[in-house]
């Protein structure tokens, strides 16, 4: 790939930022936005795009812990949260726009729920969402995971090593090692068999 003068200016700043800021990653570009850091692990050779923001709520969890491997690579404008855990196994790659996150404002379900204090709460429709409590739930990525354009991968959710998931899917349940996952709420579609070594379509009344 070829460079013109001024992006091997950029990216060589950028490669000195990442030096003293974050030592272990390959290459982060700026400009991005880190919050509670101390409560962040970048793995080993991170690179990330531009404009992204990765960010951990220490001050509601102060256990709670974002997790890289190594070699994961980020695009532009992601965007990764976590209150609870979210993990981020070995050589994983993102396009830009996907959003990953393990907690939300409330928890909407016919039964009561914990809030981040441990206490039960009901949240109600005229309540102000940035004051509902936090809910979390741990989100966990394996390793040589493909995740497409514009995806969000939602709490408690456990993505399989060596899956694919297509752009602008949304991942609301845990998808099985192996598979190519796409749509709104995400679906299995596809299954590699390693005896065949092919990616096989599941039927309907397969998929999890």
């Amino acid at each position: 790939m070829k460079y013109s003068f001024s992006e091997i200016l950029y990216l060589s700043l950028c490669k000195i930022r990442t030096v003293l800021l974050i030592p272990s990653a390959r290459l982060v570009r700026f400009p991005i936005d880190i919050r509670g850091r101390k409560n962040i692990d970048f793995g080993n050779k991170l690179t990330t795009g531009r404009y992204c923001r990765i960010e951990s709520f220490p001050q509601f969890n102060a256990n709670g812990r974002l997790v890289f491997g190594k070699n994961v690579q980020i695009g532009d404008f992601c965007h990764i949260a976590c209150l609870e855990s979210v993990r981020i196994g070995n050589e994983v790659l993102m396009a830009s726009k996907v959003f990953i996150t393990d907690l939300s404002h409330g928890k909407y379900s016919q039964n009561s729920n914990k809030d981040s204090t441990g206490d039960e709460e009901t949240v109600a429709p005229d309540s102000v969402p940035i004051e509902r409590s936090l809910y979390a739930s741990p989100v966990n990525i394996g390793d040589n995971v493909w995740i497409g354009e514009g995806v969000s991968v939602l709490q408690g959710v456990s993505i399989g090593s060596g899956c694919v998931v297509g752009a602008n899917s949304v991942v609301t349940k845990s998808i099985p090692e192996n598979c190519i996952a796409v749509g709104n709420p995400a679906r299995v579609i596809k299954r590699y068999n390693a005896k065949t070594m092919l990616w096989e379509k599941v039927k309907e009344e397969a998929r999890p």
